[in-house]
């Protein structure tokens, strides 16, 4: 069965379609999928039984992730401790952060790095595996603006100077912004406007769900913050965005966009994780409503003003598919169906009782904005959803600067990549 069809809803057969690997929705007549204003949002309702559990089992000798005939799909790089996001630079060079490892939160501290991978034969495996910067807490986003590199820790900005070419960064860098660290949501996105005239910092939720009135929250969580290059200018740029992860700018335009972790516990297909612009000074929902203007039932402080304000996203993910990575297709050495729009890498379902996600797929664009159902890309991190296990799980995205799409695995510490040969078979 082709993914349209799975992901198609019947409003006249009354049922919910898989999307995204999900179970049918005990609600009838809705889709949770696709573009807004194909969106039929079903009844709020309980969880339908225990979350389903997961266990990352690893992959089997010789076996990796899956793509569309065409394609190679070879291992980039191995050898890390929780990789999460990465970051192309100009020359090629590929820059994966790594959170590490340890018992508590104390133990992270300094415990951070960010890796240099180079490929400079291109046979699809990098050749050069440098530390490019270490003694960091939790690095996460970065990015590149002229001759200053800058990453995220969870609570600092940090700004090096940085020279083509480089493998290696000196000293510890500049503290240029405190961010806020710790809390549910730890990641700290980075994205520089095209221009470079601004760097946009995502700080998410401290807490799942809230049920604080909004002058009790904290007023610079669940945004999307502006910043000056220099770590001046700081204001709010869109806020009621619960955890925002990707971040990238819509090819050849100024528009933003974010790919969004909803809250949990009102059942399997509610609220549906999305992909949406992000519009100066927009209002999302968290923690009162959810898709536009659906207030949350749980809220003892009822704020018909705010719920008012809240913004339809403009693309739905489904349920709790933990759309993570994300990267707009800029290159030209993919076929012509998978230029233009974005890849989003599903990081896969833990607060739902069937699995939902583990998988990269493509949202096409048409006239700068989502359209159609989401095709699947990069498949086979799912072992057995009936014992829940999986092989591995995809998070952070890049377009390499061979055009390749490279995939983040931190369920077992890989970097894959993925280019277009033109064979008739991908890789297996």
């Amino acid at each position: 069965m082709s993914l349209r069809v799975c992901l198609f809803v019947s409003l006249f057969a009354g049922f919910l379609a898989p999307a995204f690997g999900q179970a049918p929705s005990p609600n009838s007549a809705v889709r949770v999928t696709g573009p807004a204003d194909r969106i039929v949002l079903p009844q709020t309702v309980a969880p339908s039984g225990e979350p389903k559990q997961r266990k990352v089992i690893g992959w089997p000798a010789g076996r990796m992730p899956t793509a569309p005939a065409g394609f190679r799909v070879t291992l980039f790089a191995e050898g890390f401790t929780l990789p999460r996001w990465l970051y192309v630079l100009p020359n090629g060079d590929v820059l994966v952060s790594e959170v590490g490892n340890g018992p508590d939160r104390a133990a992270l501290r300094g415990a951070g790095k960010v890796y240099l991978l180079r490929d400079a034969d291109r046979d699809g495996k990098a050749e050069v595996k440098e530390v490019f910067v270490s003694g960091l807490d939790r690095p996460f986003g970065m990015t590149l603006i002229g001759n200053r590199f800058y990453v995220a820790n969870t609570g600092a900005l940090l700004m090096f100077p940085y020279q083509r070419g480089q493998t290696q960064l000196a000293g510890s860098g500049e503290k240029i912004l405190d961010l806020i660290p710790d809390g549910v949501h730890w990641t700290r996105t980075l994205t520089a406007k095209p221009d470079g005239s601004k760097i946009y910092v995502s700080v998410g939720s401290e807490t799942d769900w809230s049920e604080d009135a909004p002058d009790k929250l904290p007023p610079e969580r669940a945004a999307i913050w502006e910043v000056n290059p220099d770590g001046s200018g700081k204001r709010v740029f869109a806020t009621g965005i619960r955890n925002a992860i990707g971040m990238g700018w819509a090819p050849g335009t100024s528009t933003l966009w974010a790919t969004v972790n909803e809250r949990n516990n009102l059942g399997d297909d509610l609220p549906p994780d999305y992909f949406t612009s992000i519009r100066d000074g927009g209002f999302y929902g968290w923690p009162f409503a959810y898709w536009g203007t659906h207030e949350d039932p749980r809220a003892k402080v009822k704020r018909p003003d705010v719920v008012s304000k809240s913004i339809r996203p403009d693309y739905a993910m489904g349920g709790h598919a933990s759309p993570l990575g994300l990267a707009f297709s800029t290159g030209t050495s993919f076929p012509q169906q998978y230029r233009g729009g974005a890849f989003i890498a599903f990081h896969g379902s833990s607060n739902r009782s069937s699995f939902v996600g583990y998988n990269v797929s493509y949202i096409p664009f048409v006239s700068g904005r989502p359209s159609g159902d989401p095709q699947e890309f990069l498949t086979g991190f799912v072992s057995s959803a009936d014992a829940g296990e999986v092989f591995g799980r995809p998070v952070g995205l890049a377009v390499g600067g061979d055009g390749s799409l490279l995939v983040v695995d931190d369920g077992t510490n890989r970097i894959w990549q993925v280019t277009y040969t033109g064979a008739s078979a991908s890789a297996r």
